[in-house]
C-alpha cells in the first residue's frame, strides 16, 4: 500500500474573529498547492483515493491537485495518528491513499510508521511524505519513498 500524507500550504493565521476550521490558504499557501498538487497528479496512480479534512484549508490545497477528492471528518485538525491511518485503511487498502492534513498530527503519523512510536516530528506546510507498505515472503517492508516540499517543484 502507497500512503501519502500531504500537509496543508501557508494559511492565513486563527484568531477570535476566524474559527480555525476556516483559515483559508495565503497567496503563498495557493502557490504552494499548485505546484505540489502538480508534481502528485504526475507521481500518483489513476485510483489514489484523496481523503482531505473539512478544513477550508486543506480543501483549498487538495484543490490544487486537480483530482476528485473526499472530505473526511477524522481527518479535522484535532485528529488522532490512529483516526488517519483508520480513515485510510493502512495497511489494508488495496489502492493508494492520499491524506490531506494537520501538523502536529501528520509529523505523528510519520513517526509512528517509521519507528513505532508517536513522537512530534515536523512536516512543513504543504510538504508530502510518501510511505510504501509491501508484502513480501519476508515480513511485510515498510520505506520512505520520498518526501517533497513545495518550494522544490517548479
Amino acid at each position: 500500500m502507497d500512503l501519502i500524507l500531504w500537509r496543508h500550504a501557508e494559511a492565513e493565521p486563527g484568531g477570535p474573529d476566524l474559527p480555525d476550521m476556516e483559515r483559508a490558504l495565503t497567496p503563498k499557501g495557493q502557490k504552494q498547492a499548485r505546484r505540489m498538487g502538480q508534481w502528485l497528479d504526475s507521481q500518483l496512480p489513476e485510483s489514489c483515493r484523496v481523503l482531505v479534512s473539512p478544513a477550508v484549508r486543506t480543501v483549498q490545497t487538495a484543490e490544487g491537485l486537480g483530482r476528485k477528492y473526499k472530505t473526511h471528518p477524522d481527518l479535522a485538525p484535532d485528529a488522532d495518528p490512529e483516526d488517519i491511518l483508520k480513515a485510510a485503511n493502512w495497511p489494508n487498502s488495496k489502492e493508494a491513499v492520499l491524506i490531506v492534513g494537520h501538523q502536529p498530527t501528520l509529523g505523528q503519523v510519520a513517526s509512528l510508521l517509521l519507528t513505532g512510536e508517536e513522537q512530534d516530528w515536523e512536516m512543513k506546510k504543504g510538504a508530502a511524505w510518501w510511505f510504501v507498505m509491501r508484502e513480501t515472503d519476508d515480513p511485510s517492508t515498510l520505506y520512505l519513498k520520498a518526501v517533497m516540499q513545495a518550494d522544490l517543484v517548479k
